[in-house]
């Protein structure tokens, strides 16, 4: 485990030592858990980034589907003739 200081505002100090209290954790704790969900969402948007790059590849190389086709299976989910994906 490595150790980084920080200097936080008061505006964010003083909810953060509230929160601390209130939750019977420590501030280090509470600050570990918030760094974990920014990386992580930051890992999903890197994801999600990287899925866009590739569909609008596939879209610019004439790969794509008809809405008239996806909205037809779409529409068939919950019934009991469901569709198979377009292809």
């Amino acid at each position: 485990m490595s150790i980084t200081s920080i200097r936080l505002a008061d505006d964010i100090n003083k909810p953060l030592e509230s929160l601390a209290k209130k939750l019977d954790r420590s501030k280090n704790y509470l600050i570990n858990q918030a760094i974990k969900e920014f990386l992580s969402r930051q890992s999903l948007e890197e994801s999600r980034w990287s899925d866009t790059l590739v569909a609008l590849e596939s879209i610019k190389s004439g790969k794509s589907l008809a809405e008239a086709d996806v909205n037809a299976w779409l529409n068939s989910w919950g019934t009991n003739e469901r569709k198979e994906p377009p292809k």
